[in-house]
């Protein structure tokens, strides 16, 4: 049974395109009532993967029943690759059959993944209808599903292809996280601790103490991901398309796309899980440029095993292309700004900045030393 507990509310002000992030156990059961305000007819359409829908497909549309709304569901498959153009075309073909008109509502139930693939597709349908983000992994509830980054894959990169597109409200019910393995628990958790990295040493201080008990203690997991919500809805207010500020929210991300583009989007390594490992990255990086102390990379890197995760390129099993195949593929994410590679660096804990000042030879070094 659903524990319950009081949301807390996120208000993400982007004038008329503004909305809430709810957080709290039990609001997958509360669904109905959350969505009902949004709605001009009662009915919307779903789009969850199969491991979702298996574990909290029936109990969403349940919720939805008890407040007349009708429900339809397209179930995809799990995975990374479903971030594709095949997937994406049988989504929106699906909403188009399911005859979604611009002032109805689209919902996507599930990580990462739907979340992105979803949004995208009610961006670009009947050239933008509403949606609403209901996330079930951490990873998700923390970042992908706040602030409006919508998108898939290309061959030559990740999410090279895509739109800005805000959701309408954003259900993060902290109680389907219990149903989560602890690898992808983990591999959220990831992108939870780049938060405290890149602008807020006193909440990384908080997770140094708290992290390992985030798992199993619900409130320390509502008051986590609420803080993450917080400080990403603040930077998108900033900066909403990325032109400044928002690009800090990369911190770890261009040694990360590259290593999840290497082992081929496959299970070989998490999407948090490449953000750990950059993470560190950046930080010896930023410590080899004198940008900040030794003692901060070693910190960074005590932390992520404490917490069981990976913090090394050594750590990903099975072989790697070589160094120079790894800056080729840096070379092809979003961040790269005439020709030049771009990283978010780091003066310290909670001290980020985007710099193009990195020397390839020192660049080569760092990942070297990291296999």
């Amino acid at each position: 049974m659903t524990r319950h507990s009081d949301p807390v509310t996120v208000h993400v002000p982007l004038g008329d395109r503004a909305y809430d992030v709810r957080i709290g156990s039990g609001l997958i059961d509360r669904a109905g009532a959350e969505i009902a305000p949004l709605l001009r007819r009662p009915r919307v359409a779903i789009v969850t993967d199969n491991t979702v829908a298996a574990l909290h497909l029936p109990r969403l549309q349940g919720a939805l029943t008890v407040h007349g709304i009708v429900s339809e569901a397209l179930v995809l498959p799990a995975g990374e690759s479903t971030k594709s153009w095949p997937h994406l075309t049988a989504c929106v073909e699906w909403l188009l059959e399911q005859r979604v008109e611009r002032r109805d509502v689209v919902v996507a139930l599930g990580g990462g993944v739907i979340g992105d693939l979803v949004g995208f597709a009610a961006a670009i349908l009947r050239r933008g209808v509403r949606f609403v983000q209901i996330p079930t992994t951490l990873l998700a509830q923390v970042d992908s599903s706040v602030g409006g980054k919508t998108g898939i894959n290309s061959q030559r990169g990740k999410n090279l292809i895509g739109a800005f597109h805000q959701p309408s409200l954003v259900l993060a019910d902290i109680a389907v996280l219990d149903t989560l393995p602890t690898r992808d628990f983990l591999a959220g958790y990831g992108e939870v601790a780049k938060y405290g990295l890149l602008g807020d040493a006193d909440f990384f201080d908080w997770l140094d103490e708290n992290g390992p008990r985030l798992r199993d203690e619900p409130a320390l997991r509502q008051q986590a991901v609420a803080h993450c919500v917080a400080m990403k809805a603040d930077i998108v207010v900033r900066d909403e398309t990325e032109q400044g500020d928002r690009a800090l929210l990369n911190l770890g991300h261009t040694f990360g796309h590259a290593l999840e583009s290497a082992t081929g989007y496959s299970g070989r390594l998490l999407h948090g899980e490449g953000v750990a490992i950059g993470c560190a990255l950046a930080f010896d990086l930023s410590a080899r440029m004198g940008l900040c102390s030794q003692e901060s990379p070693s910190r960074v890197v005590d932390h992520l095993r404490r917490m069981g995760m990976p913090a090394a390129i050594r750590d990903i099993t099975g072989d790697l292309p070589d160094n120079s195949r790894l800056i080729d593929l840096m070379g092809q994410d979003k961040k790269v700004q005439d020709g030049q590679l771009r990283f978010v660096l780091a003066r310290g804990i909670g001290q980020a900045f985007v710099s193009d000042e990195v020397q390839a030879g020192l660049l080569s070094e760092v990942l070297q030393d990291a296999r």
